[in-house]
């Protein structure tokens, strides 16, 4: 039996892809839904034990929503080289098709893609079959990172390859018809990791934390954390020569996984928020992530919402811890990705001392307000994706989905929670349990699907 936390539990990986049809509904699905909620997961082959969990090969799940009906679920292996066996450094260097593919799945002009940070985004079919690697037609040069943004107002998706060795921070954006009409070179970047970014309407800002390359690192994820690397918020003004404008600001030591997201605010100054942990809150994790002994907790125990405000006038950064809870993977309604927001919703983990607990959190920025849906115990909810209700007037008039890995029951069901009040609409019974993962999108369906 395996010791590794990241193949227990919640993690325990699924050994086979299977299609269900016709799933059984309790409540009633709001009939707007019509789409694909997909998400991604570590999920290695049955006797494979990765070093790392990240290590694990990606696993992509699929559910089909239309007209009231849970119309299929279903699971696939996404099928880079990596899945059998391949290394990612090679004589020649870095193989950027030898991808685990398990971080996030997106869609962009057309375009289904599986996304791990250190590789080519890998294409997938409707039915989540694997296309192939995807470099937008030989125009990206480097890794994609996890998280692009798409930008609300134009369409455009926004994204970074990051490495640690020079060139350090390569920036690109894609338009809407997912051509990449532009490219730049960071300057000032480090060997920093950065896992995420965020965008306002008129600049793009990135995060380095505390956490950087360590040769020193053996289980196949080269980072941990350097008192020596300063944490630092890069600016960067949105425009053809924006890189040669952008300004770095020093922060407090810690490390930031995910934005939640970031804004102009009246006075032209840059929020931004996102969970954040100190060096032991990383250490906990990072001892999850690659099994050590004594491990103790799970990750995210240490994990605090954080705001910086960035005044570029002044030339300095206030910041503050704004909660108490222990939350990750953030989510809004993304028509508010680079504007000011009124709600972040995140999920809730247990921290160190056993406060908290498995839940959905919704936010209120403007009152300072936390509710949360507590999932019950041993159920972990997934992020949880915001699709906006038909007809939306206001900024929570919409869903929230999830999805629920039940340990007593053995099973999986798919939540749809009412956004504004985090009340519980409908549930979708899934033919299995769904391995414990991170992020996902809701795919609407088009004219032509």
């Amino acid at each position: 039996m395996t010791t590794k936390p990241y193949l227990t539990g919640h993690y325990i990986p699924a050994v086979d892809e299977i299609t269900a049809t016709g799933l059984t509904v309790e409540g009633h699905l709001p009939p707007e839904l019509n789409g694909r909620l997909v998400r991604n997961s570590h999920n290695p082959k049955p006797g494979v034990t990765p070093t790392h969990w990240f290590k694990g090969s990606g696993m992509v799940h699929g559910i089909r929503l239309r007209d009231g009906r849970a119309e299929w679920y279903r699971n696939r292996w996404v099928r880079t080289p990596a899945l059998d066996g391949a290394p990612y450094m090679t004589e020649h260097g870095p193989d950027l098709t030898a991808s685990v593919a398990g971080t996030h799945v997106i869609e962009h002009a057309g375009r289904l893609l599986a996304l791990c940070e250190a590789n080519f985004p890998f294409e997938l079919d409707a039915e989540l079959e694997t296309v192939g690697a995807y470099d937008f037609d030989g125009k990206l040069r480097s890794a994609m990172t996890a998280h692009p943004k798409t930008d609300p107002v134009t369409g455009e998706l926004h994204f970074f390859g990051s490495s640690p060795f020079p060139p350090y921070l390569l920036y690109y954006i894609a338009d809407a018809k997912g051509q990449i009409v532009h490219s730049a070179e960071i300057p000032g970047a480090t060997a920093s990791l950065k896992h995420d970014f965020a965008i306002t309407r008129h600049h793009v800002v990135f995060i380095e934390g505390s956490v950087t390359f360590d040769p020193a690192e053996h289980s196949g994820i080269p980072y941990g954390w350097s008192d020596a690397q300063p944490s630092r918020i890069g600016v960067m003004p949105r425009t053809a020569d924006g890189a040669a404008r952008i300004r770095w600001f020093d922060i407090e030591p810690g490390n930031m996984l995910h934005a939640a997201n970031a804004y102009e605010d009246a006075q032209g100054r840059i929020v931004l928020e996102g969970p954040t942990v100190d060096r032991e809150g990383f250490q906990l994790s990072w001892n999850w992530w690659v099994g050590a002994p004594g491990r103790g907790t799970e990750p995210n125990t240490r994990s605090y919402t954080r705001r910086w405000v960035v005044d570029l006038a002044q030339g300095r950064v206030d910041e503050q811890t704004i909660d108490d809870l222990a939350v990750e993977f953030p989510t809004l309604n993304e028509d508010y990705v680079g504007a000011e927001n009124r709600y972040t919703y995140a999920v809730s983990f247990p921290d160190q001392d056993g406060y908290g607990g498995y839940g959905v959190v919704k936010y209120d920025r403007a009152t300072g307000a936390r509710r949360v849906h507590q999932a019950g115990d041993a159920r972990l909810p997934s992020e949880a994706v915001f699709v906006p209700a038909e007809g939306a007037a206001n900024e929570d008039d919409g869903y929230l989905l999830t999805v629920v890995s039940d340990l007593k029951q053995d099973a999986s069901q798919l939540l749809v929670l009412d956004a504004a009040g985090l009340d519980r609409i409908a549930t979708v019974h899934l033919p299995r349990r769904v391995t414990g993962g991170i992020h996902g999108s809701w795919i609407p369906d088009t004219t032509d699907q």
